[in-house]
């Protein structure tokens, strides 16, 4: 195996790296945004329960 090949190689190599470090960070900020709009959508249903008890009360009272 020549020089060329050895470095063709290693390119390869590293290429493939690159690839598997990209696609992790993808996976990873695609579960980080999900969490993230998982945490919005139960903050959200969290405030209507709270206006809706609230308003009840104002009725009740």
């Amino acid at each position: 195996m020549g020089i060329m090949d050895q470095f063709k190689d290693k390119a390869n190599e590293l290429a493939d790296q690159a690839k598997s470090a990209a696609s992790g960070a993808k996976d990873e900020a695609s579960e980080r945004a999900s969490q993230a709009q998982d945490a919005g959508q139960e903050q959200l249903q969290d405030q209507a329960e709270s206006a809706k008890d609230e308003a009840q009360d104002r009725f009740e009272s």
